[in-house]
């Protein structure tokens, strides 16, 4: 079969998709309707454009523009702000907006039946000096999906909810994808004791976004609640930028673990204490850093191992550091291999101990195990990008989402589109605005496929 007619038969798919139902057309009129309609845009890319450079806004520093970046940290007065500004958008587009006790928004479209949920969405929180399209794309597109729906008189047999999660960088608090683990029932209600440098909580924090600590469990979702979880969201990383692909389809999201290390050793005078009877924390805490490299590099794979920071304390010239806390971040879409190589860091931890004369203790943070993705979803977005003439490329995603906390309830999808030169957490953070589009109809069109044929449970 030849590509151009492989394409106007999707074209004919999502053709009866997306019209509304006025009886059975005929069948010839319709597929040259599709050959010539498939692959055109029905979400509205400038649009999408505009809502995008003006969430940018919050956060932005004073006399900043667009490409300088934006700190938006979840639970912030910039995120508290820009919240408002999207479910503006929301209701704007008709959808029917709530907030779950864990500060998610939800904005739902009624379905023409009575059946579990469509959910799409993403975050609008960032990381310090981060970029304006992690994230954002993701949320900003699914409400141009349900606004271009509705300028396309499309109805749906499921209900759609657009969903933007809490604080899901987790930079504040500690505590990555916050809103999607609250809705997965993966928090206890002493989350909310954590306090930040101010000396808030984020019961504090809640109560500033309208909603009630005491009823925190109340955010979890109920069993079925959506027959399928889509994220768009670009990549992050480098692949579909240098393959020139403008379609990525995730097959998994990998595992995070996040531990706080700390070495303990002694203060004294660095003029008088001789070298060989220093305990000296930094000069461990230094062969603690190259371990975690060495260790995460001793087998094949994609596994990453990262030490992100280190606080040194007294912090003076002329003094033997006592104490250094350092995080040590671990990656893999294999849950064993990320237990196997922790195993082995804290060897290594322990031989440092007896070299430097130190403590080294470990706390874990978070553990945020794998989940693969859905494959009848995998093949409706593969099916979705034919039918808009895109070419696509299945891939594993090596940064965390909400998608991963949403796999422990339902069945899930990613759809990536290109980062310029793999970077991401960044100001120079970019995405073509043509393939931004580009996600979006991808995104629109894969929903209407999962609407007639919801995958399996």
């Amino acid at each position: 079969m030849r590509a151009s007619q492989r394409l106007g038969i999707c074209g004919l798919c999502l053709f009866l998709l997306a019209i509304p139902d006025r009886g059975s057309p005929d069948l010839e009129s319709t597929a040259r309707a599709a050959e010539q309609a498939g692959p055109s845009l029905h979400v509205n890319g400038a649009r999408l454009r505009q809502t995008l450079e003006k969430l940018s806004e919050f956060g932005r520093p004073a006399g900043a523009t667009f490409a300088d970046g934006v700190t938006r940290l979840g639970f912030s007065e910039e995120d508290l702000a820009a919240r408002e500004y999207v479910m503006g958008l929301m209701r704007a587009a008709g959808l029917d907006v709530r907030v779950d006790p864990a500060g998610n928004i939800f904005g739902r479209r009624a379905g023409t039946e009575d059946l579990p949920v469509l959910l799409f969405g993403s975050h609008i929180d960032s990381v310090p000096n981060g970029g304006n399209f992690d994230g954002d794309v993701g949320s900003l597109g699914a409400i141009e999906v349900i606004r271009a729906m509705n300028e396309h008189g499309v109805r749906t047999r499921h209900p759609l909810e657009v969903v933007i999660w809490t604080n899901e960088e987790g930079h504040h608090f500690g505590k990555g994808l916050f809103g999607s683990s609250a809705a997965a029932g993966l928090l206890s209600p002493d989350v909310l004791e954590r306090r930040d440098e101010q000396g808030l909580s984020i019961a504090d924090w809640l109560h500033r976004y309208g909603q009630d600590p005491a009823r925190f469990l109340e955010a979890r979702l109920p069993p079925n609640y959506f027959v399928a979880y889509l994220e768009l969201h670009i990549e992050q990383g480098g692949i579909l930028d240098r393959e020139k692909i403008p379609i990525g389809v995730v097959e998994g999201i990998v595992g995070i673990h996040w531990y706080t290390c700390q070495a303990h050793g002694f203060a004294n005078h660095a003029g008088t204490t001789p070298m060989d009877q220093r305990r000296d924390a930094l000069a461990a805490a230094a062969k603690a850093v190259l371990a975690v490299r060495e260790e995460v590099r001793r087998e094949p794979g994609r596994q990453v191992g990262t030490v992100g920071y280190m606080k040194v304390e007294p912090g003076a010239r002329n003094i033997i550091p006592a104490r250094v806390e350092f995080p040590v971040e671990l990656r893999d879409l294999d849950a064993a291999k990320i237990e196997r190589i922790w195993e082995r860091i804290q060897q290594r931890f322990q031989q440092i101990e007896r070299e430097e004369s130190v403590r080294i203790s470990c706390t874990l943070l978070s553990s945020d195990r794998p989940a693969l993705t859905d494959p009848a979803i995998r093949q409706a977005i593969r099916q979705a990008a034919d039918s808009a003439g895109l070419r696509f490329l299945d891939l594993p995603s090596g940064a965390g989402h909400d998608a991963q906390q949403m796999a422990r309830l339902g069945p899930v999808g990613m759809i990536f589109i290109p980062s310029r030169g793999g970077i991401s957490h960044s100001p120079q953070e970019f995405s073509d605005w043509e393939d931004i589009a580009r996600g979006a109809e991808v995104l629109y069109r894969t929903i209407l496929l999962l609407d007639r044929n919801p995958p399996p449970r």
